[in-house]
């Protein structure tokens, strides 16, 4: 039986405040590097131990990892960037007034990155923790994806620090991300003195467009979005060039593949136009049967706790979670902060759900860790 020890509200609090004031838009290294230094800082004085530094193409990462276990090792996972530009704070400042913090990235995802410190310093045995935090995970994780899944390989599961869903909700399941580019090539021609010796690339976008929308399978739960959409050099040339940008969300890897391969099976319908695709998958899914043994366990610990009562969802964005799970980790994602509002303005985390979330997150590790000696 583990009871969780305290964590102290107002040391919490005052940690939060401090990452939220330090701004980190992800695509800014040098305001992500910042974080980091800051990140370290508050680690280190909380768990006492220094972490590693790692630097991808220029994003920076932590790694604290407590104990040489080689298997059955915890992974408490999050994140220290945000979506927001700096110069946020002058117009959404940080705040705490009637039970609800306030400040660009509290919810997505730093208040969850200060629970998982506080709950990690409150652990009377850290032998085969590692606390990983990526600096790039608003992109798409594009430097961080192979560290994020060498360090869960083994594991005996990977807790993810992102904020719930709504109510407080367990993300039991994410869609996989696809990401691609539809290229275009036609033949340039003057619009008004021979438009017919063109091949009209912005014609041949509009026929794929729709071929592209065509894919989604609503009954499956899979979307096809076409989203950026480009063609054309001046208004009187018929145009060479165009391309559009493709958003594909799937709850299975299947159906992730059966995108794919129409995606890549597309044809041009205009004699002279040639097609390009490229990309592919970018995250596999988090399908729930990964999630579900720590689910059950995560019911059991907060009905011997009396902790309020968990819910689960099913979302369609997608986290790192999506890496472990696609490693074949055990994966429990939505374990950070109650709250709501992720990229928007009205972000916001609510102040008496942080002690339950870290009583929840503290029994998840210490439970794990001793079955897994």
């Amino acid at each position: 039986m583990h009871t969780p020890p305290p964590v102290d509200l107002g040391e919490l609090l005052s940690d939060l405040r401090r990452l939220v004031e330090c701004e980190s838009p992800s695509a800014d290294h040098a305001a992500v590097a910042r974080s980091a230094d800051l990140v370290a800082e508050i680690g280190t004085a909380r768990l006492g131990q220094a972490p590693e530094r790692i630097t991808i193409d220029g994003w920076s990462h932590l790694r604290w990892r407590f104990g040489d276990r080689p298997t059955g090792r915890v992974l408490l996972l999050g994140h220290h960037d945000t979506v927001w530009p700096i110069g946020t704070l002058r117009r959404i400042p940080f705040g705490v007034e009637d039970g609800v913090i306030r400040g660009p990235g509290c919810f997505d995802m730093l208040a969850g990155l200060a629970m998982a410190i506080h709950v990690v310093a409150g652990l009377a045995e850290r032998d085969g923790v590692t606390l990983l935090v990526t600096g790039d995970e608003e992109l798409g994780s594009p430097s961080s994806r192979a560290l994020i899944e060498d360090q869960c390989r083994g594991a005996a599961a990977a807790l993810v620090l992102e904020a719930s869903a709504d109510g407080g909700a367990l993300k039991t399941a994410r869609k996989g991300v696809s990401l691609y580019e539809v290229g275009v090539t036609g033949r340039a021609a003057h619009a008004g003195l021979e438009p017919d010796k063109g091949v009209n690339a912005g014609l041949e976008l509009a026929h794929q467009l729709l071929a592209v929308a065509a894919l989604g399978d609503p009954a499956a739960g899979t979307t096809v979005t076409p989203t950026v959409v480009r063609a054309g050099t001046t208004s009187n040339t018929v145009p060479a060039a165009a391309a559009f940008n493709v958003d594909v969300r799937a709850w299975s890897a299947q159906e992730q593949q059966r995108v794919d391969t129409a995606l890549r099976a597309l044809t041009p319908v205009l004699a002279g136009a040639t097609l390009a695709v490229s990309g592919g998958v970018n995250r596999p899914p988090l399908e729930a049967s990964s999630s579900a043994p720590l689910v059950a366990r995560a019911h059991r610990i907060v009905d011997r706790l009396h902790l309020p009562p968990l819910s689960t969802a099913a979302v369609g964005g997608a986290s790192d979670g999506n890496f472990t799970a696609g490693v074949g980790t055990p994966t429990l994602d939505g374990l950070g902060a109650v709250g709501a509002g992720a990229h928007a303005d009205g972000e916001h985390v609510l102040v008496d759900r942080l002690l339950d979330r870290c009583a929840l997150l503290h029994a998840l590790v210490a439970e794990l860790l001793e079955e897994s000696t």
